[in-house]
């Protein structure tokens, strides 16, 4: 298995919001984590990501119990990040918000991977050199997932992608991640509803109340 979480518990301020979290994804696999707002996908994600301690349970990465290591050893690990805010750097241009993990991880190819995102969504090197904050928000999701396809050679996940995007970004979103299937990259998307992702997923897992039911 590519990621592997069994009983995963996670406490903010002291209120339980992961409780005992199960779910697996192979290798290639695309996957979502379908739940309401508040039913714990992004502490999933994060948690993931290594961004929330946790209280008790295991994750594993390719067999390997990751659960103690930081977040920026993840991610050297092949693990890429989209958070639903997008979290770009303003002030950057779109190019250099996109090669952010290939600055902090000297393993990753910095020409290989823009040409790989730029060949995925060629719409991003004609606004290379354009400042993120004046990118509309649809623009700014496709450069985050640029940045999260830049470090996420072996593992992507995928913060509501397709929230407060217009339909028509939507839909281009959508037929990005799509054209994703087939590689060796596994991708966990994290979505309240399932309207642009649904013909391409391997699997859903539905989570309420901080637990997968389904």
């Amino acid at each position: 298995m590519m990621l592997e979480l069994q009983a995963v518990r996670v406490t903010i301020q002291r209120a339980m919001i992961l409780r005992g979290v199960d779910l697996a994804l192979a290798e290639g696999q695309l996957v979502a984590l379908v739940g309401r707002n508040g039913a714990g996908k992004t502490t999933t994600l994060r948690s993931i990501m290594g961004l929330n301690r946790l209280a008790g349970g295991t994750i594993r990465f390719k067999g390997a119990d990751i659960a103690a290591l930081g977040a920026h050893l993840r991610a050297r690990l092949g693990v890429g990040y989209m958070p639903e805010d997008r979290r770009l750097v303003p002030q950057l241009t779109v190019e250099e918000n996109i090669l952010l993990p290939a600055w902090a991880n000297d393993r990753l190819d910095r020409a290989a991977g823009l040409g790989f995102v730029y060949d995925l969504m060629p719409e991003l090197l004609e606004m290379r050199s354009r400042k993120s904050l004046l990118l509309s928000g649809g623009q700014q999701k496709m450069v985050a997932l640029a940045r999260a396809l830049m470090g996420g050679t072996e593992l992507l996940l995928l913060d509501e992608p397709f929230e407060g995007v217009a339909p028509a970004l939507a839909m281009r979103l959508a037929e990005v991640i799509g054209n994703l299937r087939g590689e060796n990259r596994s991708i966990l998307i994290a979505q309240s509803e399932l309207a642009h992702a649904s013909a391409f997923l391997d699997r859903e897992f539905v989570i309420e109340r901080g637990a997968i039911v389904d």
